[in-house]
């Protein structure tokens, strides 16, 4: 395990107010974070040993449950604090945890057994038991991130000298989660928000490292069926995962469905949660300092700058106060702790980055996002001697602070971090102690100290010419055209992918006249990776041709 620890520019002699609520939140932050792990915090009463309580409000809304995501994001947190050696006091919490996830992954619930699908279900009563309400089912981010968490912990245990623990205790657990990640991420999912069932470019992104990190430690205990299978898996997944990008206005689409515009934090929280600080500033794997990544995050920023009440009158480059979307109506659609801690992280990690190659490179992709600090760069690359890499880096450096001091602002005086807080007045709204919101503000601390978790294999990684998967499922898909025609004509239907001849006049799908004056067709096209046939894609892709 590795830690960097880094000295930023801008550090002044006096403390800011950033440094001053840095050093008061941290301590209060990690205390409600612990306070909401059972069985012992003090306000997660009835949840068993090392379950994860969202949050301790039970109304409007209820929030006590345990989330595999959330549960999975603030243990990630705890373990790199432990492998670190930063607090070495969390090891039986840590212990407490992998026990209480292997309880949850056999309890069967409305998304199936552990063998028929259940490792897809969100959320449990904090007693481990099944919730059987409704809810947005399966979400298929828990499994991932649960065996990034518990993977960070086996390499560190490994490391030290204890390879029998890990395989009889965590990789028992991790298989399934891998498997099952291996085996469905070319399905659907609802998002991290549970609101959207399509695909999800976060979830995308987490089953990818998962893998990528399930193959080097299956590798390393000698069970090489499985590396192999990860192997396959993640490198269809990042095929899939460069599907996500719009060139212009130039972000990454947050998912599939759901008919919003896709700038969301889903993608500012992808960034911070693939960081990988060997992979420099990799595009394909959307390290926080890549080009796209930049691009993305001003997009995401500015999509909020006009629609919150606290944000009017600020600057156009200022930090300003972010939420989850900008089309977003739960709980009146405020701006998250999270959202806008996430932003910074980014930053903070791109920092880190630039500051240890020695360098940063615009290109026609980033150059807006480079622009807000200085209108007359231009593309190309400046190295750490250069006045503008200095001038960069203690701008962008600010930037970063700007947004944990718009957290600051809007804090309370106790400290406690709420789900959201009022787009109107900044007042702390819903859920109440959110232990996601903890774990984010201990993270953002942590990069903005330079600090990193262990490299997770995204360096020097490539996209495969071939992105079919081996285990593709068939879908069928119906084309119906209605048109009269003339004894002797045919209607033919052609398109942009290869299941649809690729605009080939030469060898078009003949369309069946059986049900006259409707011509149709029903293919089964092999499922390819960055040109899934949905019913959209094909009503925009599908053109019918005439022969007479």
């Amino acid at each position: 395990m590795h830690r960097f620890l880094l000295t930023l520019l801008a550090v002044k002699a006096v403390c800011s107010p950033v440094d001053t609520y840095v050093a008061t939140e941290s301590p209060i932050a990690k205390a409600g974070l612990l306070a909401n792990i059972g069985s012992s915090g003090s306000l997660s009463s009835g949840a068993y040993p090392g379950v994860v309580i969202a949050s301790p409000s039970t109304t409007n809304p209820n929030y006590l449950y345990t989330w595999v995501r959330d549960s999975s994001l603030v243990f990630k947190t705890l373990i790199d604090q432990y492998t670190l050696g930063q607090d070495t006091s969390l090891r039986s919490l840590i212990d407490s945890f992998v026990q209480a996830e292997a309880t949850i992954q056999q309890v069967t619930n409305p998304s199936g057994t552990v063998s028929t699908g259940g490792l897809g279900e969100p959320k449990f009563y904090i007693n481990e038991t099944a919730f059987e309400g409704p809810w947005g089912r399966p979400q298929r981010d828990g499994p991932a991130l649960r065996s990034t968490a518990i993977i960070t912990y086996a390499n560190w245990l490994i490391a030290d000298g204890n390879t029998s623990y890990v395989t009889g205790t965590l990789w028992p657990v991790l298989q399934l989660d891998l498997d099952y990640v291996a085996n469905n991420w070319n399905q659907t999912t609802f998002d991290l928000w549970e609101e959207i069932d399509s695909s999800s470019f976060f979830t995308t992104a987490v089953q990818h490292r998962a893998l990528r990190q399930g193959a080097s430690l299956a590798t390393a205990i000698g069970q090489t069926t499985s590396a192999s299978q990860y192997t396959t898996q993640a490198d269809n997944l990042l095929c899939f995962l460069q599907s996500y990008w719009t060139p212009s206005p130039g972000f990454m689409t947050a998912n599939t469905g759901g008919g919003r515009s896709g700038i969301d934090a889903n993608t500012v929280l992808t960034s911070i949660h693939t960081f990988d600080v060997n992979a420099g500033c990799d595009d394909t794997t959307f390290q926080p300092c890549s080009d796209k990544a930049l691009s993305n995050l001003k997009t995401y920023v500015d999509s909020f700058r006009n629609i919150y009440s606290v944000n009017f009158g600020i600057i156009a480059n200022a930090a300003v106060a972010t939420g989850r979307y900008q089309e977003d109506v739960y709980q009146g659609g405020n701006p998250w702790y999270l959202a806008t801690f996430a932003v910074a992280e980014q930053l903070y990690d791109a920092l880190i980055v630039w500051n240890k190659q020695g360098s940063l490179t615009i290109t026609s992709t980033s150059l807006g996002f480079f622009q807000q600090f200085n209108t007359s760069l231009t593309i190309g690359t400046y190295t750490a001697s250069s006045s503008i890499f200095t001038s960069l880096m203690s701008s962008i450096n600010n930037f970063a602070d700007e947004f944990i001091a718009v957290g600051a602002q809007y804090t309370p005086s106790s400290g406690s971090l709420s789900e959201q807080y009022s787009r109107s007045n900044g007042s702390p709204l819903s859920a109440i102690d959110l232990t996601w919101n903890y774990a984010s503000a201990l993270t953002v601390f942590a990069a903005r100290a330079g600090q990193t978790s262990a490299s997770w294999g995204a360096s020097g990684l490539t996209v495969s010419s071939s992105c079919l998967t081996s285990n593709a499922p068939t879908v069928s898909i119906e084309f119906n055209v209605n048109a009269t025609t003339v004894l002797g004509e045919n209607i033919y239907l052609t398109g942009s992918v290869s299941a649809l001849t690729n605009w080939g006049t030469s060898n078009p799908i003949l369309l069946s006249s059986d049900s006259y004056p409707i011509w149709s067709s029903t293919l089964y096209p092999h499922f390819v990776q960055g040109q899934g046939l949905t019913d959209d894609a094909v009503a925009s892709n599908g053109e019918s041709t005439r022969e007479h």
